[in-house]
């Protein structure tokens, strides 16, 4: 009897199948990850991005108000897994402690090994963790800028996104390019100010004493070998600056041995060509 009733079960289950009206087992929702595995996903994402992501993803103005990540990151990317100091002049974040140093914690996941310093003129103490550490002071004092690489090292990179004022710009070039290392990169952001009166600029784009007139002068700089001036002494910058890239708003400097020579005693008394010689100035 039971066995006539199991085999006429399988037979409506089959029959039932076949009609399509037997009901699938509801899937298993998937496990809820754990906050370890959260944290450990988010990690590896952060790693693996790109600086302009990774700016996104902290609200930093290095992309957006302006398009700064990927000059700095064709300028650093050799510099990614390597174990150095940054240091950034100004933190920002005045108004809100949740955006307080955006750029830093951008630095801190593209640079996993590096120590991340930043300089503001408020407290800013608080972000200090881990590899960043943050300071009081101003960025043209020189006390405080030597304390700081006396504790973290001399910076292979500088990040000059201070006060803009071109005034504090050169002085804090003035003091820091000679303590970095053979190999460092100083980079000078929102060089705009250079033309803006109310941020100590000049309307005149020629004008001496902004930012952009450094500038100007550290690319000349990188010919004084080819000066015709009568007992010219080379500056400091003219010896020890390779390189410098100016983009839209930023100028990033290479530091690295500028004496090359030259064949100006042998070339520059000569022209050659087969086009008329340039006229003597009157």
């Amino acid at each position: 009897m039971r066995t006539t009733a199991r085999r006429a079960g399988e037979v409506v289950k089959k029959a039932a199948k076949k009609a399509g009206r037997m009901q699938a087992s509801p899937p298993q929702p998937p496990d809820e990850p754990t906050p370890e595995q959260k944290r450990a996903e988010r990690r590896r994402r952060l790693l693996a991005s790109n600086l302009t992501e990774l700016a996104i993803e902290f609200r930093t103005d290095k992309w957006g108000v302006h398009k700064y990540t990927p000059h700095y990151e064709r300028h650093l990317q050799h510099l990614r897994t390597e174990s150095f100091t940054l240091l950034e002049l100004g933190i920002g974040g005045y108004k809100k402690r949740r955006k307080s140093g955006a750029s830093m914690k951008m630095w801190r996941w593209f640079f996993p090994k590096a120590r991340i310093v930043g300089l503001d003129i408020e407290d800013k103490s608080w972000l200090t963790r881990g590899h960043i550490h943050a300071y009081l002071g101003d960025q043209t004092d020189p006390e405080v800028l030597h304390r700081i690489i006396e504790e973290q090292g001399a910076p292979l990179v500088v990040i000059d996104d201070g006060s803009h004022i071109p005034e504090h710009v050169r002085e804090s070039f003035r003091i820091l390019f000679p303590l970095m290392p053979d190999g460092g990169i100083y980079c000078i952001e929102d060089t705009q100010t250079s033309y803006w009166p109310a941020w100590g600029g000049q309307l005149d784009p020629r004008a001496p004493g902004t930012s952009m007139d450094l500038v100007k002068d550290l690319v000349d700089g990188l010919n004084h070998e080819e000066f015709l001036i009568d007992g010219y002494q080379p500056t400091y910058t003219d010896q020890w600056v390779r390189a410098v890239h100016c983009y839209h708003n930023l100028v990033i400097i290479e530091k690295g041995d500028n004496r090359e020579g030259t064949n100006k005693e042998q070339a520059s008394g000569h022209f050659y060509g087969s086009s008329e010689p340039p006229a003597d100035p009157a």
